[in-house]
């Protein structure tokens, strides 16, 4: 059957009721998506329009649940690996490699690397950022974090291989670990197995 939509008129011809709300709401949102949405903004958009035409988009809604708790999840982790390794959590302290949207750019918005420092934090780990893509004073606005250029000479509990920058990798993540009983935890995947505790 032949389905024909023609907005200006508000008509719809062969059409059925089910099918006229997702077309409209398809065409609105690829309209929209031309404008340069990124991958993190739109799923909220295209869920609140899907709701808007009466179509109730679980699998989406669900996949924004399993993303926005990913934050939580990760420190969860990562304070299970160091509680395995006998490691103090309460003081402890943590690097995290990374708090850009993604890697070798220097955009901080919609970063999630934002949620795992705050899980950090409640649970009384000591945390510093340390990102050269990053600027400081636009992380600490946004945020209210402080976040580090270059390293500061510490050495960790815990290190989180939060974005993939080119500079990472070049690094030897020994050399800031406070033993051998350091977690490495390799939330991107660019790390040698032998070299950490535990991925995503």
């Amino acid at each position: 059957m032949s389905r024909i939509v023609d907005r200006r008129e508000g008509v719809a011809k062969g059409v059925s009721d089910l099918s006229l709300p997702i077309i409209l709401f398809w065409q609105e949102f690829i309209q929209s998506i031309i404008s340069g949405h990124c991958i993190g903004v739109d799923p909220y958009y295209l869920a609140q329009k899907a709701q808007e035409y009466g179509y109730h988009p679980e699998i989406i809604l669900a996949g924004r649940r399993l993303n926005d708790n990913m934050g939580r999840y990760v420190a969860s982790q990562v304070i299970k690996l160091m509680i395995a390794r006998d490691h103090k959590i309460k003081g402890a302290k943590v690097l995290v490699l990374g708090i850009t949207f993604k890697e070798n750019c220097p955009d901080i918005r919609n970063t999630k690397v934002v949620d795992i420092v705050k899980e950090l934090h409640q649970y009384g780990a000591q945390v510093d950022i340390y990102d050269p893509w990053a600027n400081p004073q636009e992380v600490m606005h946004e945020y209210g974090l402080k976040s580090h250029s270059a390293l500061n000479g510490n050495h960790y509990q815990a290190i989180i291989l939060a974005v993939a920058h080119h500079q990472f990798k070049a690094l030897n993540l020994q050399d800031l670990a406070s033993n051998q009983h350091c977690v490495i935890y390799d939330i991107k995947g660019i790390l040698p197995q032998d070299q950490i505790a535990g991925r995503l």
